[in-house]
């Protein structure tokens, strides 16, 4: 230590030279392997891609085209054909015909989405009341029901209405109804239509009653133990507490239901071909008629068009209202 005067003043302590950390340097990346990484999710999702643009974006951009174009038998074959701009759009929202398909649409369609959520509605709520055997014996027939292919159901509905061999008939005579005697249900526009919303309500419930059923599953118990306690009854508990749970699922089932609906085209082709006279013809009917019996298929490209149209704007009016109901909830 040195001195300074009599004392003595101890030297700083050296300080180790802190250890110098080995930094691994990582190998550069090649660019090839790293894009290709990066484009192989894409390349998996392209099948589908293209499989859905093939399928569904190429037959409505063909079927645009189609309804700007004279497009008739003989364009069919030669794949020649002239653009004639809004001439088939005029011709179709002049013919009176036209309009009167249009209001039995929309009645069809009315008629259909309401018979449907107020039978799946008291469904799904007498399933949630049921045992377990009970509740597993309603769900399995309601998805056997589901399951059923369109083209059977509409079958088994055509032999139940049978005017000589059907089911109804006899039983309605068997009850003393002699009137019903071979009576023919096919013939008269109004039961056609009657039969018709039949077999679409029969198909239709089970998928909104299964969905409103698993919706159910969702609410808690004791919000229906605090509105008993508060003495409210099964209506106003449905509308206080159930329904406003149940508001999402359920708006989104009827705009569901509005577009299986307004698009039945199966049932009614099959069943009765829109007939008798135009007594079950609604849009898809009508444009399957107009291309296929006057060989229109630019008339019936462009109905096909206005019913897409008319559909889509139904259901910007209904998530439109669904939208203003939830922001006045808030």
């Amino acid at each position: 230590m040195p001195v300074v005067g009599q004392r003595t003043v101890p030297s700083a302590p050296r300080r180790r030279p802190a250890p110098r950390l080995a930094v691994r340097k990582s190998p550069p990346r090649r660019g090839g392997i790293g894009r290709a990484q990066n484009l192989w999710p894409y390349a998996l999702v392209a099948p589908a891609l293209g499989g859905m643009l093939y399928l569904l974006v190429y037959p409505l951009v063909r079927a645009v085209l189609i309804s700007f174009q004279d497009f008739r038998l003989r364009q069919l074959i030669s794949g020649d054909a002239d653009f004639v701009g809004l001439r088939n759009y005029r011709t179709l929202l002049t013919d009176p015909r036209f309009w009167e398909v249009v209001r039995r649409t929309f009645l069809f369609m009315t008629v259909n989405v309401v018979l449907i959520m107020v039978i799946a509605t008291l469904v799904a709520l007498m399933v949630e009341r049921l045992g377990r055997i009970g509740r597993t014996v309603v769900l399995c027939s309601l998805v056997l029901a589901w399951a059923m292919p369109v083209v059977a159901a509409t079958t088994v509905f055509q032999w139940l209405f049978h005017s000589e061999f059907g089911i109804v008939n006899w039983s309605l005579t068997s009850l003393g109804l002699d009137s019903f005697d071979r009576y023919p249900w096919f013939a008269n526009g109004t039961a056609a239509f009657a039969i018709l919303v039949t077999l679409i309500v029969w198909q239709s419930v089970p998928f909104a009653a299964i969905t409103l059923y698993s919706a159910l599953t969702t609410v808690s118990p004791e919000l229906y133990e605090s509105a008993r306690l508060d003495g409210a009854g099964a209506g106003r508990i449905f509308r206080s507490v159930t329904f406003p749970i149940l508001r999402p699922i359920f708006l989104l089932v009827v705009s569901l239901e509005v577009i299986w609906t307004f698009k039945a085209f199966v049932q009614i082709w099959v069943m009765t071909r829109g007939g008798p006279g135009d007594a079950t013809t609604i849009l898809p009917v009508y444009a399957v008629q107009t291309a296929l019996s006057s060989q229109r298929y630019d008339l019936g490209s462009a109905a096909s068009m206005v019913t897409v149209v008319l559909m889509s704007g139904v259901l910007v009016l209904y998530f439109r209202q669904m939208l203003r109901q939830e922001d006045e909830t808030r």
